[in-house]
């Protein structure tokens, strides 16, 4: 009772302290932020001189479910991390210079999920809920609509190029977000046979997993979740022994990691399957031609809840695979997904959430230390939002998850709690706690995704490309044609008759191609 009290009387003063204001002295100043907006004006002027190069590389980073309001709590606690209030705080995505905007929605849903939007920025195509890999003429769960309705992406179209090509992701590298990059399935959660039914099996369609290693043989990097679904049913596995619930679960009894293994020892190449961070940080990524990593037999552990001793962050794997994937001459594509943002938000979890959204960021700077503006496009976004938002005229500096109430709130989820007929009074419990499920306005066994516009950030090669308000099946067709890869070559010329393709972009053609993608 005493805690209680004393809690509710720090909220009070926190309130009373409003009339003071918590800021930087200097920011009373006008010539602060006179000063400072016109060196965001200088620097915006300089934007006038169009990066036109041709992007060698493509990068593009997935927030799962890092929708707008995430983007602006992330911000704020990266800088209290640091120390800061959080509200100046620049993540790094916030230093592209190109921003804009994309419409989620799947063709058969107003609120999308992420396979469905997966296949629109990967494969530029807008596609059903719950399939991936294939047009809205393929109908979900049902078998018989998979041929003649596949559609690639974008990472195919690199490979066919002669780029090298990675997947990095903290979720299952079956999961929605990666499995849209090089398979055709009606049902995302077609993870191994396993959870398929016996028709479809019947009527010949692949589990995920299957077609992870099948229908692009030679993805040059792979990092992430999935152990149990590449394994034999009840085979043990090799972090967790004895575990059945982390142990194999593929009813054909193929071992798809021995089967990679055996194709790679066949290749001059070298390919290595590993599964835990000694492993990733002892390779020389100058001896490494194929790498299939595999953390965990699911998704990886929250970033808060990671054994750094043993686990990977995402910042680590996405620094080995630049490192593999750039000694390629002909540049590469790699599809980063901080996948478990998404994953937080659902659980009403916005802690870890937002840590999540926070090592994404990270990762992000250690690419932009490793490549270069000047042959690199990179592109930031979310497949979806959520119902996820904080207000509520907190102080500055007030802690994104403090009091004097929690100013995170979900519009749905299992964050709803009436308490005595009234809400719940967070004082009397740890809202501090990583699992603390933030208070939802909704009863829901699990929040569900938002329907509003996400950003996508852009800089390198043509990113000015990435402007207003666009379809989201926009996104690979812009990294394609800055890349002269794909269906869009036209625009390019060859300097030796070979290779060596650069855009020619006078004013008229690239209105034309442009103009030709939009209509």
């Amino acid at each position: 009772m005493k805690v209680t009290t004393l809690l509710i009387i720090c909220s009070g003063l926190i309130f009373g302290s409003l009339g003071k204001p918590q800021f930087p002295e200097r920011e009373k100043d006008p010539n602060f932020w006179n000063l400072g907006a016109q060196q965001t004006l200088s620097e915006a002027l300089t934007l006038q001189d169009l990066n036109k190069n041709k992007a060698n590389n493509l990068i593009l980073f997935l927030g799962d479910g890092m929708g707008i309001p995430t983007v602006t709590a992330a911000r704020i606690l990266k800088g209290q991390l640091m120390g800061q209030s959080g509200e100046e705080m620049q993540l790094e995505m916030d230093k592209f210079p190109f921003v804009s905007l994309a419409k989620t929605y799947n063709t058969n849903a107003q609120v999308p999920d992420s396979a469905g939007t997966a296949t629109a920025y990967l494969c530029g195509v807008k596609a059903n809920e719950g399939t991936v890999g294939v047009s809205a003429a393929a109908v979900r769960s049902q078998c018989n609509t998979t041929q003649g309705n596949e559609v690639t992406s974008i990472l195919r179209w690199a490979k066919d190029a002669g780029k090298s090509v990675g997947i990095v992701t903290t979720t299952r590298v079956n999961h929605a977000t990666p499995s849209a990059a090089y398979a055709h399935s009606v049902d995302r959660d077609w993870y191994s046979d396993n959870e398929m039914p016996p028709e479809a099996l019947e009527a010949g369609c692949r589990d995920i997993a299957r077609q992870l290693f099948e229908n692009i043989p030679n993805i040059d990097v792979i990092m992430g979740g999935g152990r149990k679904y590449m394994f034999p049913k009840n085979m043990s596995d090799v972090e967790y022994p004895g575990v059945a619930k982390q142990s194999g679960l593929r009813k054909d009894g193929r071992n798809l990691v021995e089967e990679w293994k055996d194709k790679k020892k066949d290749k001059v190449n070298k390919g290595f399957y590993i599964w835990n961070k000694k492993q990733l940080l002892s390779l020389n990524p100058n001896n490494v031609d194929y790498l299939l990593a595999l953390f965990e037999p699911g998704d990886l552990m929250y970033d808060l809840e990671r054994n750094t001793e043993t686990d990977p962050s995402l910042t680590e794997m996405v620094e080995v695979a630049i490192k593999i994937l750039k000694r390629n001459p002909r540049g590469f594509y790699l599809l980063v997904e901080g996948g478990r943002i998404d994953h937080g938000h659902h659980e009403g979890k916005a802690k870890q959430a937002l840590h999540e959204a926070v090592e994404m960021d990270r990762a992000i700077g250690r690419a932009a230390l490793m490549t270069s503006t000047y042959d690199t496009l990179t592109v930031v976004t979310a497949d979806h939002s959520h119902m996820f938002n904080f207000g509520g005229y907190t102080p500055r500096g007030n802690t994104i998850f403090g009091l004097p109430f929690t100013s995170i709130l979900y519009g749905n989820g299992p964050g709803y709690k009436i308490v005595s007929g009234g809400r719940e009074n967070i004082s009397t419990i740890d809202y501090t706690e990583n699992d603390y499920q933030a208070q939802a306005a909704v009863p829901l066994s699990m929040e569900t995704h938002g329907g509003e516009d996400v950003a996508v950030f852009a800089k390198g090669p043509l990113a000015h490309l990435f402007h207003g308000v666009h379809e989201q099946n926009y996104i690979p067709h812009v990294m394609a044609y800055a890349a002269c890869i794909g269906q869009n070559k036209k625009h390019c010329v060859s300097q030796s008759g070979t290779d060596g393709l650069s855009p020619v972009l006078s004013t008229i053609a690239a209105l034309l191609t442009v103009t030709r993608l939009l209509s």
